[in-house]
């Protein structure tokens, strides 16, 4: 396996990527605390965070593979060129450890605080099952060849599809109550910029490795930043331009009667 030729670039690739995992780790837990502060879900789509456990399980069994298994790696390595390098990094499995966990701390939340009518949808529960049907047999076609690298790979799809799918019922639910409330844009925020910087890591690799296999060997990491990425924007344009919530509770006309006779009283 390849080694870094220079220390400075691999020096701001481990500090990239640390950056990218604090990111992208902090942006869970607005959400979280937004729910502990309502005691309420009502606004966070259920599906949402469903697809989004069976993403990260995904992420997580491909950076954990990846990183860990010398027997994946040599794989890795015959089939990209032996002067490669290993495209998972340390942040990479501390990120997924750690998405997993509070993922499911937010289903909890879901399990235990007022959720209104809301409830996941069969289709969700449907994805989530055929999903893991095929994980399975593949296991199966995977364990008598040995072909690691291909079982691994259909997990880093998996996680790919599940990016895609994940956003969409948030991004429906947002347009059809026409207001972000109840979902966190903190997570935004900070998902965009993990986004930006992870991209920014398989960049300085790249660039000192004098190849791009980096970004296609690791298609699924590429495909993610580029895909939250992109429904990060446009939840920040549903948060910010369409659905204004904290102007339109702020601006006159959207004081109750009640409220401006309260203040008339109080004048």
């Amino acid at each position: 396996m390849a080694s870094w030729n220079s220390i400075p670039l691999e020096i701001t690739y481990q500090t990239v990527g640390w950056i990218a995992f604090v990111l992208w780790s902090i942006s869970f837990y607005p959400q979280v605390f937004l729910n502990f502060k309502r005691k309420s879900v009502v606004g966070l789509n259920f599906d949402f965070v469903v697809l989004n456990l069976t993403k990260h399980s995904s992420y997580l069994i491909y950076n954990a593979s990846l990183y860990f298994s010398s027997a994946i790696q040599n794989q890795y390595l015959e089939k990209y060129g032996h002067e490669q390098m290993i495209p998972v990094a340390a942040n990479d499995v501390a990120f997924s450890i750690h998405a997993v966990l509070l993922t499911a701390i937010t289903l909890f939340q879901i399990a235990i605080y007022e959720r209104g009518n809301q409830a996941v949808s069969k289709i969700a529960i449907a994805i989530v099952c055929v999903v893991w049907i095929v994980a399975a047999v593949c296991t199966f076609i995977a364990l008598p060849r040995h072909s690691w690298l291909w079982l691994i790979s259909i997990f880093n799809s998996i996680q790919v599809s599940m990016t895609v799918i994940k956003y969409i019922p948030q991004a429906v639910m947002n347009f059809m109550r026409k207001s972000t409330e109840g979902f966190s844009i903190g997570n935004i925020l900070l998902d965009f910029f993990g986004g930006l910087t992870n991209y920014a890591q398989m960049a300085v690799q790249s660039i000192d490795q004098n190849s791009w296999v980096n970004f296609y060997g690791n298609i699924g990491k590429t495909l993610l930043s580029l895909v939250s990425i992109f429904f990060d924007l446009l939840f920040m344009c549903q948060h910010y331009i369409l659905y204004p919530a904290k102007k339109a509770l702020n601006s006159p006309e959207s004081k109750s009667t009640e409220d401006r006779q309260s203040e008339m009283c109080e004048v």
